[in-house]
């Protein structure tokens, strides 16, 4: 076989005067005829000129994994940054506090679900808009790593929010959060802790009823459902370990607002309402914490009332990164943005390559609330907007982004739920049993793998014959 030193090559003697300049290759094979040399250039060539824009998301809750699903990766050369390498189902997450689902049954490995993207295991500590660069660090727990630049030719802000705590005292120190795996494994170890801590010796029955009340703060759906999941864990469950402390159990709702679920039709409210004064869950309305003691909660009005577990659900406050980028704000502290998801300047004008979605942003004149709903609606709409852009389709020429109103759904306890439904333009009500089968399928078929779609029903049937796991985890 004959070799050929090739110093350089001029691409624009067969194609239409395009050049491209190959580096110095050294001792290139040349097989057969002077065509075997234009189909080697015809690689290069398209390997060269097929470069893709660098497109990278931070955040990987219900906007950013939607987004990551969809996107075209062929197209993009896509990079992913988050503390956390999985999504979590966040709407059974209460069920996972008491043992009715395992962790696993509502959370989805990043790696696993999505293919050909980097991904980071890191926190985004600073964007530069202007050098399209963002400042990260590992999120690893032993890793001591110095900061690390990533680049960007487009960007995606769905860092989601933090839990509103309004400056309490004591919120951040004494409370559980139900956001993520974490939170609901220390909920579940604190539930059951609680139950031992009054079968202790020596333990008086003023202290047994200090332990085993358990306080949600939040009339939100949130706090609505732990309240009844927990309830059904303690009288289906833990009243067959623990039947001389039944009596000594109380579970306490408390909400600054008139009444709970105020997102929901006020029949449904009042539904659920009756419903957990008929099951002894205590609602305190109109009730403001004024601090949050190791033990005691401190409410106004002078009165103290002693818990074993508060679980704070208050909310959304605003990402710490968001108010670093200098950008315009809403008063609700989010990123604005046009009808394409991009985010607007100082000057009310779109950046053409940085956009915002899920609880960080709202589109500019037309707010929605803070739902997992909304969000995953904006991760579908975004992979669908740069899909076709990156096809050549210009941005205008698509349709912006507008919201599909689904429906809301509570679990009240008891295999009862309540349901408000957006059916052929009209909103349809329901409440009960019935509601609870809506509840469950819903959740179910809006699980975003196979995996688990089949574990979902296994653990729910498990459940209901067996009981609940009472197992505590470190």
């Amino acid at each position: 076989m004959i070799e050929y030193q090739l110093y350089f090559f001029s691409w624009s003697k067969f194609v239409n005067g395009f050049v491209l300049e190959f580096p110095e290759f050294s001792k290139l094979p040349m097989i057969g005829s002077r065509m075997s040399l234009l189909a080697i250039s015809r690689k290069y060539a398209t390997s060269a000129t097929n470069v893709k824009e660098r497109l990278v998301i931070i955040g990987t809750g219900w906007a950013g994994f939607k987004l990551l699903s969809k996107i075209d990766t062929k197209r993009y050369d896509v990079v992913v940054v988050s503390p956390r390498n999985y999504f979590v189902f966040t709407p059974l997450l209460a069920s996972t506090c008491v043992g009715t689902l395992e962790y696993r049954a509502v959370t989805e490995p990043i790696r696993k679900h999505a293919k050909n993207f980097t991904f980071f295991q890191s926190k985004c500590e600073q964007i530069n808009l202007e050098k399209r660069q963002l400042t990260i660090r590992s999120a690893l727990e032993d890793a001591s790593y110095d900061e690390h630049i990533v680049n960007f030719d487009k960007l995606v802000i769905c860092c989601g929010a933090l839990t509103q705590t309004f400056g309490i005292p004591g919120v951040k120190e004494n409370a559980c959060f139900l956001k993520d795996i974490g939170d609901a494994r220390k909920i579940r170890n604190r539930i059951l802790d609680c139950f031992e801590k009054a079968k202790q010796p020596n333990v008086t029955e003023e202290q047994q009823k200090g332990f085993l009340n358990f306080v949600a703060v939040g009339g939100g759906p949130t706090g609505v459902e732990f309240s009844a999941e927990l309830h059904d864990f303690i009288y289906e469950d833990l009243s067959k370990m623990y039947p001389e402390l039944m009596s000594k159990v109380t579970i306490t709702l408390i909400d600054v607002a008139p009444k709970i679920l105020t997102n929901f039709d006020a029949s449904l409210s009042e539904y659920a309402a009756k419903k957990f004064e008929r099951s002894g869950i205590k609602i305190r309305t109109g009730t403001k914490v004024l601090e949050l003691g190791k033990e005691e909660i401190k409410l106004h009005g002078g009165e103290n009332l002693k818990y074993g577990l508060a679980v704070w659900a208050t909310g959304l406050a605003p990402n710490p990164l968001i108010q670093s980028t200098n950008l315009p704000l809403d008063p609700a502290k989010r990123l604005i943005t046009d009808g394409y998801l991009r985010v607007l300047d100082k000057d009310n004008k779109a950046l053409d390559n940085v956009f915002a979605l899920g609880d960080c942003a709202v589109v500019k004149d037309a707010p929605l609330p803070q739902t997992a709903q909304i969000a995953n609606q904006k991760g579908l709409f975004l992979a669908r907007t740069l899909n076709n852009t990156a096809k050549g389709k210009q941005l205008e020429s698509q349709p912006v982004f507008s919201y599909k109103e689904i429906g809301s759904l509570a679990y009240v306890g008891d295999w009862k739920a309540i349901a408000s439904l957006r059916i052929r333009d009209q909103k349809v009500h329901k409440a009960g049993f019935q509601a609870w089968i809506l509840w469950r399928y819903a959740y179910f078929s809006m699980s975003v793998s196979w995996r688990n779609k089949v574990l979902i029903p296994i653990y729910w049937l498990v459940a209901s014959i067996f009981g609940r796991n009472t197992s505590r985890f470190q």
